[in-house]
């Protein structure tokens, strides 16, 4: 079976050899630079590369953003917009055409074709975008102060980002794609359902349907307790979700109860990975029921801390090769 196969038959709850062995995310620079001081080699430090070093399963993401190259900087100090005139002023600097790298594309492309690597599509969400424009506190009154000009916002990302994805099919139809949300913390979603059935589902309902239709598996990435707002989703079309973090209080098997057909990515809980063996298989235990019902893909549920040594990290490698074979038979 090759590795797009497994990844595919995964995502669509059918029977695997072994489940994917993948990291979803890259490692904190912190976390190589101690990795280099125990034993990696300098000469690593590209997220592929580090992921061929530890014979992970190969994946290409392209994170393509709304901001073209010569788009001002932004910070909660300095704000890219404080009302529509703004906007309109950023406008020319947003949005950029072609949005695509061909020729990287064109590679990883090849490398799917054959069946190598898995292509990994990422793009900014309703709940983001308007948010690295607005600042995180003004983003929140926006909901109320600023609506029309946040509706604006996100139907011109609707719209972009369907040329985007549109642009990218002509040379690779994406395996799989997240839209960067981050609209969960520690305690649930930062909006409720009224403010999410206004601003953020019409962007799915519009969105969703034109990916699902080339066979793209369409994924949501929100930190903290996604537990609440993953109906609120799904109703919207969205198959899955990832990082799905331990300590928001993430619970994938309730998940899986209440939803069969929820695709799941990450949940192994990021904090035990320096607490040695025993503990890790005490993770992999709780995650194993789950893995067996197919559409779960386990991974850190966040970048691998720098606590985690490389050999912490080289167990843990050991293990989740073990436990992916395992949730197989």
């Amino acid at each position: 079976m090759t590795n797009r196969e497994r990844f595919q038959k995964t995502f669509s709850f059918q029977p695997v050899d072994r489940l994917p062995v993948i990291e979803w995310a890259g490692w904190w620079n912190l976390t190589i630079d101690n990795w280099h001081k125990q034993g990696l080699s300098e000469e690593l430090v590209d997220a592929n590369d580090i992921r061929d070093f530890f014979g992970q399963d190969s994946h290409r993401q392209m994170w393509i953003g709304p901001r073209g190259p010569s788009c001002p900087g932004s910070s909660s100090e300095n704000p890219l917009v404080r009302d529509r005139q703004d906007y309109l002023n950023l406008k020319p600097y947003l949005y950029p055409s072609p949005a695509v790298n061909r020729e990287h594309l064109k590679m990883c492309a090849k490398e799917q074709a054959s069946g190598h690597s898995v292509v990994w599509l990422t793009l900014e969400g309703p709940f983001w975008y308007p948010r690295t424009l607005f600042g995180i506190e003004p983003h929140m009154t926006a909901f109320y102060d600023q609506a029309d000009l946040m509706k604006e916002m996100n139907e011109d990302l609707q719209e972009w980002s369907i040329k985007c994805y549109e642009e990218f099919c002509s040379i690779c139809v994406p395996d799989f794609m997240t839209f960067a949300e981050d609209m969960s913390y520690n305690h649930g979603p930062m909006i409720g359902k009224n403010l999410f059935e206004e601003f953020i589902t019409p962007f799915y309902c519009r969105i969703v349907p034109v990916m699902r239709d080339k066979g793209t598996v369409v994924i949501v990435d929100t930190d903290g307790d996604v537990t609440h707002p993953i109906s609120w989703y799904m109703e919207a079309g969205v198959q899955g979700f990832l990082p799905l973090e331990r300590m928001a209080g993430v619970d994938v098997s309730a998940i899986r109860k209440e939803h069969p057909d929820v695709i799941l990515l990450g949940a192994f809980d990021k904090t035990v990975m320096h607490l040695g063996e025993e503990r890790m298989r005490m993770e992999f235990e709780r995650l194993l029921p789950v893995m067996k019902q197919g559409g779960f893909i386990p991974s850190c549920d966040h970048q691998t801390p720098p606590a985690v040594s490389l050999d912490d990290y080289w167990l843990y490698m050991r293990l989740l090769r073990e436990y992916c074979e395992l949730a197989a038979k």
